[in-house]
């Protein structure tokens, strides 16, 4: 199919989003690391598109001060009862 966006797709950019910010405010991954209270390892496996649970990435959503546009974004979803079940 094309077009099709996959999960990998999402968390790899997720990842991006999170290196980039992470740039910008001039943090290192042992700087993010520390500040969430979460390994290096976990913001380097995140960064590179790998599982995260979520609550590490409402982590890095929150401390960059990103949260309250995802809730927007799901909220919006949630409004435009366009929600179809999978079953």
């Amino acid at each position: 199919m094309i077009g099709v966006i996959t999960i990998k797709d999402v968390k790899l950019q997720l990842g991006e989003l999170c290196k980039q910010k992470r740039q910008i405010y001039e943090m290192s991954q042992e700087d993010l690391a520390v500040a969430l209270d979460l390994s290096r390892y976990t913001i380097q496996k995140f960064e590179n598109g790998k599982n995260a649970t979520l609550d590490t990435v409402l982590k890095i959503v929150n401390h960059f001060d990103l949260l309250n546009n995802l809730y927007l974004a799901l909220k919006d979803i949630e409004n435009t009862n366009d929600i179809n079940s999978l079953y």
